[in-house]
C-alpha cells in the first residue's frame, strides 16, 4: 500500500492558508492589493468584531466576468503573471493566485463583480467544508466586493489563537494603514462595528499627501518631517523623514514601500539605522515614509509567501543609494528647519492640561489681550545692549571660544577653542529688529553657566552650550579627518585571526576596499587571516573584535561602516573633553557666535549622543505660565 497520498483540494488550501492567512488583517492585506491591482479609485472596508465576524472589502476597479468568477477561487489561478518573463519582473502586488482559494477554504465567502462591459453583476459563494462554487445573478455596481464571513469557523485550533477583537482590529487599521500610505490616488474608507475610523479621499497635490500623513502618522510627524527626493543610477527615493528630535521608543512609526509594496528589509533598515547613526539618542528608533522606486526586474517579490520581504539584485547599490539620500538630508537640516516642528510642538503642549491660552482669552501674537496694561516693548537691540553693559570689563570680545581650563586674564586673548578649525568664527553683530533675524535668533544672557539664552520672535530659544560647541566640533573634527584620508599603521606582529572559510573568502575578495578603510589583511589558509595594519586613529581599540566586526558586516550586508563608526566613536570623545564646559562664563558676542556657528553646522539640532541642543518656549507657552490674557 503507498505511504505517499496525494492531499484533496481542501486539505491542500488550508495549508496554504497557514501561510497567507494567519489573521483577520492578512485577509484585509490580501483582499485591498487584488482591488489596487484592478486599478480601484475608492476602497471601502468594514469588519466587524475584529475581523472575525465579517470582513467586507468593496472597490470600483475593473471587475471580474462571470466565466471567471469560479476561477478566481480556485488555487494557483491569477490574472497578473502568465510566463516565466512576467514572474522576473512583477508589477502587481498579488500574483501567486493562493489568496482567494486559501481564504475561502477557512471561511464563508461570496464574491460579487461587474465589469464595465457588462450589464449585470455575478455572484460565487464558497464555503470552507466543501468549497463547492455556486454562482448566481446580482445587482452590483463596475467593481467588486468581496465578503468573508466566520473566520476560521471549519479551522476551530487556528481560531483559539485569535487575539482579543480589540487586538485583532488593531491589527487590520494598521494594514490599512500601510495600503493608504502606499497609494495616494486611492481614496479609503474603514469602519469597524458601523463606526467610520480613516475616510481618505485621493490624494494628487503635495498638501492633499501630507494631509493623509498627518490623519494616518499623526500631525506631529509631518511636522518634524523633512521632505526628501533623490534619483540616481535608476533608483529614485522619495517621502518623509522625521527629525533626529522627533525619534521613538520603538520602530512603530517606521514604512518602506517598494515600487508601491511595504516591506520590512534587513538591507533598508541597515541603511537607515547607519544614516541616524550619530544624532539619535541611546536606543531610539527613527520615524520615517519611504517610497523606493526601481526596476521591477532588480527587485525579487518572490521571496515571501506574504511577500513582505525582497530581494535586491543589486543591494548594495541601493544600501549605499538609501544611505547617501538620508545622511544627506539630515546633514542638510538646520535650526529654521526644527524651528517649524518646535513651533508645532509647543502649540500642543500649550492645549494640553486644564487652561490653554485660547480658553483665557487670548493667544499667541495676540499682544493686546496678553496684558491688561500697556507695557513697554524692548527690541532685541535694546535688550543686547543692556546686556552686554553688563558684560563689560570682563575682556574684550574675542571672535572664538576660550579651551576649557585656558587662563583668561583682563585683556588676553582667548586662545582658539580647537587646533582643527579652519577658520576664525565670526563675530555675530546683532542686527536691529528685523525680516532677516537669525533662526536661533540673538543672546541676552546666560544662566548658571550651562544655558544660552536667546531671544526671537517666537519666544525664547534656550540652548546647551556644551551639547551645541560638542557638536560644532565632532563635525569640524570629520571634516579635517576627511581632508587628510585614514592614515594606516602597520602592526609590529601581525594578527592572526581563525575565521570561517566564507568569512576568509569575503576578506580576499574585498580586500582593496579593506585597504581603503585602512585596513590591510592577507589570507593565511582556507580558514585563517593575517591583519598587518590598522587605522591609525585606532590603534589602541581592540583590534580583533574590529576585525571579526568588519568581516559579519560584509556577510550579512555587502558592506561595513564598523571603521567609520569607531573612529566618529573616537572623533565624539575628543570633541566632548575638548568643548566648552559648564560653568564657562561666555561673554554676548561669543554666544552669538556659537548661535551663528549652530545655525551653519550639520546636525546642530543634536549632540554626538544624540541629546537636544536647543528647544524653544514660545510667547504662548510663557502666557499660559502666567495666566496672561485671562
Amino acid at each position: 500500500m503507498s505511504v505517499i497520498k496525494l492531499l484533496s483540494p481542501r486539505l491542500a488550501n488550508q495549508i496554504a492558508a497557514g501561510e497567507v492567512v494567519e489573521r483577520p488583517a492578512s485577509v484585509v492585506k490580501e483582499l485591498v492589493e487584488n482591488a489596487l491591482d484592478a486599478n480601484a479609485e475608492r476602497i471601502e472596508v468594514d469588519v466587524e468584531q475584529g475581523g472575525v465576524k465579517l470582513i467586507r472589502v468593496r472597490d470600483d476597479g475593473s471587475g471580474i466576468t462571470e466565466d471567471d468568477l469560479p476561477l478566481a477561487l480556485s488555487r494557483h489561478a491569477t490574472s497578473k503573471i502568465h510566463s516565466l518573463d512576467d514572474l522576473e519582473a512583477v508589477g502587481s502586488l498579488g500574483f501567486r493566485g493562493e489568496a482567494l482559494a486559501s481564504i475561502s477554504s477557512v471561511s464563508r465567502l461570496s464574491l460579487t463583480s461587474r465589469t464595465v462591459d457588462t450589464e449585470a453583476a455575478a455572484r460565487v459563494e464558497v464555503e470552507g467544508r466543501d468549497m463547492d462554487a455556486r454562482i448566481s445573478p446580482a445587482a452590483h455596481p463596475v467593481g467588486t466586493t468581496v465578503e468573508v464571513r466566520d473566520l476560521f469557523f471549519n479551522t476551530p485550533a487556528r481560531r483559539k489563537f485569535l487575539r482579543t477583537e480589540k487586538t485583532e482590529f488593531g491589527h487590520v487599521e494598521e494594514c490599512l494603514r500601510r495600503q493608504a500610505l502606499s497609494r495616494f490616488d486611492t481614496g479609503f474608507t474603514l469602519r469597524h462595528n458601523q463606526r467610520a475610523v480613516y475616510s481618505l479621499r485621493p490624494a494628487a497635490s503635495q498638501l492633499d499627501r501630507e494631509r493623509r500623513i498627518a490623519a494616518l502618522c499623526g500631525q506631529q510627524f509631518i511636522d518634524n518631517a523633512v521632505v526628501i527626493d533623490a534619483e540616481a543610477s535608476g533608483l529614485r527615493l522619495w517621502g518623509w523623514v522625521a527629525l533626529p528630535t522627533f525619534s521613538r521608543s520603538q520602530a512603530d512609526l517606521q514604512y518602506f514601500f517598494v515600487n508601491g509594496r511595504v516591506i520590512r528589509d534587513r538591507l533598508v533598515a541597515h541603511a537607515v539605522r547607519q544614516a541616524y547613526r550619530d544624532v539619535l539618542y541611546n536606543n531610539r528608533h527613527p520615524a520615517f515614509v519611504l517610497y523606493l522606486a526601481l526596476d521591477p526586474a532588480n527587485v525579487d517579490v518572490n521571496v515571501h509567501p506574504t511577500k513582505h520581504e525582497v530581494r535586491f539584485r543589486d543591494g548594495r547599490l541601493v544600501h549605499d543609494f538609501i544611505f547617501r539620500t538620508l545622511h544627506k538630508a539630515l546633514a542638510d537640516v538646520r535650526p529654521d528647519d526644527h524651528l517649524r516642528g518646535a513651533v508645532a510642538q509647543s502649540v500642543v503642549r500649550e492645549q494640553t492640561g486644564l487652561e490653554t491660552t485660547a480658553s483665557l482669552g487670548g493667544g499667541q501674537g495676540d499682544t493686546p489681550a496678553r496684558s491688561g496694561a500697556a507695557l513697554p516693548e524692548w527690541r532685541v537691540s535694546d535688550q543686547l545692549g543692556f546686556y552686554q553693559s553688563l558684560n563689560e570689563g570682563g575682556g574684550p570680545a574675542q571672535s572664538g571660544l576660550a579651551v576649557p581650563g585656558s587662563p583668561r586674564d583682563e585683556g588676553e586673548p582667548a586662545a582658539v577653542w580647537s587646533p582643527l578649525q579652519s577658520a576664525v568664527m565670526p563675530l555675530a553683530t546683532p542686527a536691529p529688529d528685523s525680516a532677516d533675524e537669525p533662526p536661533l535668533g540673538y543672546a541676552i544672557a546666560q544662566l548658571h553657566g550651562i544655558y544660552i539664552l536667546a531671544q526671537t520672535r517666537q519666544g525664547l530659544i534656550i540652548v546647551d552650550m556644551h551639547a551645541a560647541h560638542e557638536r560644532i566640533t565632532y563635525e569640524r573634527m570629520k571634516r579635517a579627518l576627511e581632508a587628510q584620508d585614514l592614515r594606516s599603521q602597520p602592526l609590529l606582529v601581525p594578527l592572526s585571526l581563525a575565521v570561517s572559510q566564507k568569512e576568509a573568502d569575503i576578506a580576499e575578495s574585498h580586500a582593496a576596499e579593506l585597504h581603503q578603510l585602512g585596513l590591510s589583511i592577507e589570507r593565511l589558509g582556507p580558514e585563517t587571516i593575517a591583519v598587518r595594519q590598522v587605522p591609525a586613529l585606532l590603534r589602541g581599540a581592540d583590534t580583533e573584535q574590529l576585525v571579526r566586526d568588519v568581516l559579519s558586516d560584509l556577510v550579512a550586508h555587502g558592506q561595513s561602516d564598523r571603521v567609520e563608526a569607531v573612529t566618529h566613536e573616537l572623533l565624539g570623545t575628543m570633541a566632548c573633553h575638548g568643548s566648552v564646559r559648564a560653568n564657562r562664563q561666555l561673554t554676548i558676542p561669543e554666544m552669538n557666535a556659537l548661535l551663528r556657528d549652530m545655525e551653519a553646522t550639520e546636525r546642530s539640532g543634536q549632540c554626538n549622543h544624540g541629546r537636544p541642543t536647543w528647544t524653544l518656549v514660545t510667547l504662548g507657552e510663557l502666557d499660559k505660565l502666567f495666566l496672561r490674557g485671562r
